[in-house]
């Protein structure tokens, strides 16, 4: 998974998140915060992290139906607690 694309910031609140505003790896050294993503065959995002001032405060991870839909998104919120939350969806991306 070390092929990773970078991205400012992403748009949206449904999952999975739509990265926007790419980077080219030079151009993060310069930056305090950006997305970090992995991507599937088929450009589907599998993980992405948020990366502030070098720490990662936020990551996720997908996985898809065969049809393409969202199967499940663990979502981990780092901090104190670390909180996790895990969610679950139909073959229609219904949340379930």
């Amino acid at each position: 998974m070390a092929d990773f694309r970078y991205f400012t910031t992403y748009t949206g609140v449904r999952l999975p998140l739509k990265l926007v505003g790419p980077l080219a790896e030079t151009e993060i050294s310069n930056r305090n915060t950006f997305i970090r993503a992995h991507f599937d065959g088929a450009e589907r995002v599998v993980r992405l992290e948020k990366c502030v001032y070098g720490a990662v405060v936020l990551g996720h991870a997908y996985d898809y139906h065969p049809n393409g839909a969202l199967k499940r998104a663990e979502i981990v919120v780092h901090d104190e607690d670390d909180e996790t939350t895990v969610l679950h969806f139909d073959e229609n991306g219904t949340a379930c």
